[in-house]
């Protein structure tokens, strides 16, 4: 019985990455020799164990074989005759299929260690078109590495399209497919993921409301970037270097669909792509289920996000009504959120990155003013009810009026 280190722990620690979760692979035992050893068991489709002590997770050394559609379509085979070799062959990226035993010595059969140093992403195998999910993955990890130079091989890319042509990727569940997508939007080039999905043509498959807007001119006096699919990207880019959280970051990717619905015959022009995008906006996050914070965040920006814009603008009714579709007085977070993803639009234009956005302090100060206002005075002068809350919607509006003549104060 031999206990190997395996995958992204390996592959992180010769990066010099810390390394978050060890991931261990047990070559020659049987589950009932682990059991005996005091593991407990966990894996209900395969042999997985926990340490008696660490509590990290043992998988016995295990060949897989297709046998059905989708992430899930696969039968699996360990015993104690199936070799490292054949463990680390199923794996998705040659960069984690290595394996270190407890001197440190590297097992590399299908020359991970080159590609790291070569910054490649690589399948390990002509298996690789078997699990669809692989596209989202490698995708995932194209993102990770970006800002390291790493970039998918050609022949890697090719497989991913074959496999987005098959129409695999519609057997994904909207789970797996979600779990992907979030954590790559969470990585420091989320921008990557979307832009590797679409060289692989799985963004055509899996989000064709964000492929129909490459190509798509804009207005060069708002946009110097022009296409509306680069600036996505940039505003996406944008979001990660600014540290934002998974919820602006999905609203920002789908914040202009409705501009991929425009008539060429009004283009560069996009009038009432907000209200457009609405619906759009709804089937995204349906088909992928995501959280219901992600779903209220992406809707909102993807309808005001123009408001945001011309924030300075706006009639003290239209700001106070602003605020009230934010619930702003229950759930500030949520309209601090919508500011800041205003503010990374305004940024993800080229040559803009940097712009200032006072349209951000102005609609948080103006949310403050209409917090500040007291309900108390109004009740003690005998509002109730109805009347109550007409009342102090007309004290939150002339509170916003003297906001707007004098947003110093």
């Amino acid at each position: 019985m031999q206990i190997y280190k395996v995958g992204g722990a390996v592959r992180d620690r010769l990066l010099g990455r810390p390394v978050t979760d060890n991931d261990w692979v047990v070559v020659g035992a049987s589950a009932e020799q682990m059991q005996a050893l005091g593991y407990r068991p966990v894996g209900t489709d395969f042999p997985v164990f926990l340490h008696p002590k660490s509590g990290e997770e043992y998988a016995l050394a295990r060949t897989e074989r297709k046998s059905g559609v989708g992430y899930g379509g696969f039968t699996f085979h360990a015993s104690p005759d199936v070799t490292l070799e054949q463990d680390l062959i199923r794996r998705d990226l040659t960069i984690n299929a290595m394996a270190e035993d407890d001197q440190g010595n590297l097992t590399d059969p299908y020359n991970g260690k080159q590609d790291l140093d070569n910054r490649i992403l690589r399948h390990v195998s002509p298996a690789f078109t078997e699990d669809p999910l692989r596209v989202l993955r490698v995708a995932r990890f194209a993102a990770r590495f970006a800002g390291l130079g790493f970039k998918v091989a050609e022949e890697t890319l090719e497989l991913m399209r074959q496999l987005s042509d098959s129409g695999e990727l519609q057997a994904l569940t909207p789970e797996r497919s979600w779990k992907e997508i979030s954590r790559a939007l969470m990585e420091d080039h989320p921008q990557v993921f979307i832009q590797v999905l679409r060289d692989c043509g799985a963004l055509k498959q899996l989000l064709p409301e964000v492929d129909a807007l490459f190509g798509v001119p804009q207005p060069p006096a708002h946009h110097p970037e022009i296409d509306t699919g680069a600036h996505t990207l940039a505003v996406l880019e944008q979001a990660a270097l600014h540290g934002q959280p998974l919820t602006v970051r999905w609203a920002c990717l789908l914040h202009d669909l409705g501009k991929g619905t425009t008539p060429e015959s009004e283009w560069p022009r996009h009038i009432a792509h907000e209200h457009r995008g609405l619906k759009l906006i709804a089937a995204v996050n349906q088909r992928f289920k995501a959280p219901r914070d992600c779903q209220e965040l992406a809707m909102l920006v993807g309808e005001f996000h123009t408001h945001g814009h011309r924030a300075l603008e706006l009639k003290p009714s239209t700001l106070l009504e602003l605020l009230q579709r934010f619930d702003v007085y229950r759930r500030p977070q949520r309209f601090e959120e919508f500011i800041v993803a205003c503010e990374m639009d305004a940024r993800g234009r080229l040559g803009l990155e940097k712009r200032d956005y006072p349209q951000a302090d102005y609609l948080r100060n103006a949310a403050d003013t209409a917090r500040k206002v007291a309900v108390q005075p109004l009740v003690e002068q005998g509002y109730t009810g109805q009347a109550l809350g007409e009342a102090l919607k007309k004290a939150r509006l002339n509170a916003l009026k003297a906001y707007k003549e004098n947003p110093a104060g």
